[in-house]
């Protein structure tokens, strides 16, 4: 055996040696993996699918997201249809939802038939990697914004963590399209950024990676601080998700370049990584609202009052009633709100001014929320709970909530009922 040959020996064992302790400790990790269309465009692409079957290999579970943008607007550049974006958001008509759709279910069959290679001789010999996907993704539309309709442009609503926790738990790879669909059968474009994220908030997923923008200009390691800081600068689009999903409470998302061959093994199995790590510990509790609270809740809830969807409230009123409040409260700022009052005689609770802030409201904050008002209903032998709502009807039915009159509400509320803002009762017993 000569010189060279010791040489790569000792240079495989050494590298076997330091990447253990991060084999142990990923194994039955849950991992989301998100990448652009940018990404799967590149040479070094069948690489990085290697990468995810030996990930899978290792007993990692695995989501991998992928984004479709350049693919879509090249397609609808040969298909001589304009397409238009607001605020970096696609505006999706159906002529181009209909071109959308064909881009992503050809890249959805060319990711699962490279997953599927395995012949001899290749990383992925053997490698038997089982792929699935599906309706995960509860997804309700843009709507109209600053007067512009986004049509089947769609946000996250919610996850089906059931059904991604039975399909990892068989060890296959979840993967997703930007795509979610929603109860009436519409199906909608989504951010891969904002599916990513909200997948792995809902799993509580060990680690969510971003794949695409070079990261190098920005720290190795960042606090959400810091990522927030290089925002005003020039830094990744993923970095904003990167910070939304800490705020959710991932543990740690990283930023890989996609030119950089390796990166993902490079950044999960050694000491110095190959990216960007931003961290945060989630600082967040659920309490009783104080005097000192008044201008958080202030703050949060009067752009809902401005949309007509809450009752208007001044400081004066907030102040005599904080006692019926409830706050979520996050490394020192209110990020939800609610206010129950109660009626004994009828055994209802009045649940009032509930509110999320927008960083967190496809976050689950609001049915955390709603379960901790109900607690306290229940604490207080109360046995329903009614609700008045203009705008948000569809959420409270979602929730258990059942349609109901204004003489369903307590005598001592009817006399209070504001027939010109003509909101809608709804009602959910408390069993």
């Amino acid at each position: 055996m000569n010189t060279t040959e010791f040489s790569n020996i000792a240079t495989t064992t050494r590298w076997f040696r330091t990447a253990a302790p991060y084999i142990h400790a990923h194994r039955g990790a849950t991992f989301v993996v998100a990448f652009d269309g940018k990404t799967i465009a590149t040479d070094g692409f069948d690489n990085l699918i290697h990468d995810f079957a030996l990930l899978n290999s290792l007993g990692i579970k695995l989501v991998l997201v992928y984004g479709a943008r350049p693919q879509i607007d090249q397609q609808l550049k040969m298909s001589n249809l304009d397409t238009e974006q607001y605020n970096g958001m696609r505006i999706t008509d159906e002529k181009s939802l209909t071109v959308a759709l064909s881009v992503m279910g050809k890249l959805r069959l060319d990711i699962e038939a490279k997953l599927s290679f395995g012949l001899p001789h290749t990383p992925m010999a053997d490698a038997q990697v089982r792929c699935t996907s599906g309706n995960l993704v509860t997804a309700r539309p843009v709507g109209i914004k600053d007067g512009i309709d986004f049509g089947h442009t769609g946000e996250v609503r919610r996850v089906d963590t059931q059904g991604f926790n039975e399909q990892l738990n068989l060890g296959n790879v979840v993967l997703l399209p930007p795509l979610g669909y929603s109860p009436t059968g519409e199906i909608f474009n989504l951010a891969y950024q904002d599916i990513a994220t909200a997948v792995a908030s809902a799993l509580g997923a060990d680690k969510l990676i971003f794949i695409g923008e070079d990261p190098s200009k920005l720290a190795r390691e960042m606090t959400v601080d810091q990522a927030a800081t290089a925002i005003q600068q020039s830094a990744p689009i993923a970095l904003t998700a990167a910070i939304k999903a800490c705020n959710a409470g991932v543990k740690r998302v990283h930023l890989l370049d996609r030119n950089q061959d390796g990166a993902l093994l490079q950044e999960l199995f050694s000491r110095d990584g190959a990216g960007t790590l931003i961290t945060a510990e989630l600082f967040e509790t659920t309490r009783q609202a104080t005097i000192d609270d008044v201008g958080g809740i202030l703050e949060l809830i009067q752009p809902l009052e401005e949309q007509g969807v809450l009752v208007k409230r001044s400081r004066d009123h907030l102040e005599m009633e904080v006692d019926h409040f409830t706050v979520m409260e996050r490394d020192g700022t209110v990020v939800a709100c609610a206010a129950l009052y109660p009626y004994p005689d009828s055994q209802i609770g009045e649940l009032a001014c509930l509110a999320v802030s927008p960083s967190y409201q496809t976050l689950g904050r609001g049915k955390q929320l709603l379960l901790a008002m109900e607690q306290q209903a229940r604490a207080a032998d109360l046995t329903s709970l009614c609700v008045l709502t203009t705008q948000t009807a569809h959420w409270f039915l979602e929730h258990g909530f059942q349609q109901a009159e204004i003489s369903d509400l307590p005598d001592q509320k009817q006399g209070f009922y504001n027939y010109q803002r003509n909101a809608k009762v709804f009602r959910k017993p408390l069993s």
